[in-house]
């Protein structure tokens, strides 16, 4: 049950990066590009590319908003609401923070919450303490038919932009207890279904060794999913 196969799903999120040529750099290789027609790619552009990669993109690649805000208007300067990004057309977001995943998915959106991890959390022996908390902490704001709208993303903070990279045995490790965790305190059937990608430093070097893990779902991908080699990694599992 806890390592039946889900469907492989890559994320690339490009954080502050990216001009208008240069994401149109990146929207041509993803669109010549020959992706792995069975894993779902989405892509995170900076929010004020959004509508913009949403319209140029090959409509078989998703688009992600790298944040939102918890209500849908009002005085929060800087703020990007589920509902705006519904509204031009993006039906996903990356969440770090727990209190932003009920009423994204309350807005229509598809989420994407981050569990972290920090090396001092890890070398103290927290790790399970500290993910669990976090996996609580957003499994309590999912409604039951939501889980399909919602894939994990477990990182390991320590692992990236440091040189530092977690041992595909290290990520295994940590999907199997969230899963487990899953299995435990929500129910078997969303411990089976749901996607629990890797976000460590994730680059064609070690995709394909990550990849083989059983539980690991795909990847969440930084500053890899700004060059070309990011179809490599998409393709992880052929």
């Amino acid at each position: 049950m806890l390592s039946a196969p889900r469907n492989f799903f890559v994320g690339g999120n490009w954080q502050l990066n990216g001009n208008k040529q240069e994401i149109g750099n990146i929207i041509n290789f993803l669109t010549a590009g020959n992706l792995d027609p069975s894993t779902e790619v989405v892509c995170a552009p900076p929010t004020i590319y959004l509508e913009h990669v949403r319209k140029t993109l090959p409509s078989s690649v998703g688009v992600a908003a790298q944040n939102c805000y918890k209500v849908p208007k009002g005085a929060f300067t800087g703020e990007t609401s589920p509902a705006m990004i519904k509204d031009v057309g993006v039906e996903w977001a990356i969440i770090a923070n727990w209190a932003k995943v009920g009423h994204a998915l309350e807005a229509g959106l598809k989420v994407i919450p981050c569990i972290e991890e920090k090396l001092e959390e890890r070398e103290s022996g927290k790790t399970e303490e500290v993910v669990f908390r976090q996996l609580k902490a957003i499994a309590d704001n999912i409604k039951p038919n939501q889980w399909q709208n919602v894939v994990f993303a477990y990182e390991p903070v320590w692992a990236i932009g440091t040189g530092k990279t977690a041992s595909p045995a290290q990520a295994q490790e940590i999907h199997v207890k969230l899963r487990k965790w899953l299995n435990d305190n929500v129910s078997a059937d969303v411990a089976r279904k749901t996607q629990i990608i890797y976000g460590g430093s994730v680059t064609t070097d070690n995709c394909r060794e990550l990849a083989r893990e059983r539980n690991i779902d795909g990847f969440l991908v930084g500053g890899a999913s700004l060059k070309p080699d990011f179809i490599q990694i998409v393709n992880a599992r052929q």
